[in-house]
């Protein structure tokens, strides 16, 4: 792989881990979804994760609390739990406009993680 298609590379991954945090996935879970769906070794999945959490430690000690939480308030509300349709986020044809309309409307939403690579 080039310089180009590894930096590519590794910002295709940073987004996915993105989607799979609008999802409130936690590393684990964000390592296999990425695996399974979008094959992406999970090696990958966990070294980007890390960078990440290096650059943005305020945001994942948050999230972490949020997850945490909502896991004590999620045993009496799988019922109404939204579910994830992954094959959906990683799909490699381009999606619809109204998925990417919802798509920005979540990401409005969602504090942005932030990182130093271009």
């Amino acid at each position: 792989m080039g310089d180009q298609s590894s930096a590519s590379y590794i910002h295709m991954v940073h987004h996915l881990i993105e989607e799979c945090i609008v999802f409130n996935m936690s590393k684990e879970e964000c390592m296999e979804a990425l695996s399974k769906h979008a094959n992406i070794k999970p090696v990958i999945t966990s070294t980007v994760w890390k960078e990440l959490e290096k650059e943005n430690k305020e945001f994942f000690e948050e999230y972490a609390m949020r997850r945490k939480e909502k896991s004590g308030a999620s045993s009496t509300e799988d019922g109404d739990k939204q579910k994830w349709a992954p094959q959906q986020a990683f799909s490699s044809s381009s999606s619809s406009s109204s998925s990417s309309s919802t798509l920005h409307q979540i990401r409005s939403s969602q504090p942005r993680i932030s990182s130093t690579r271009s």
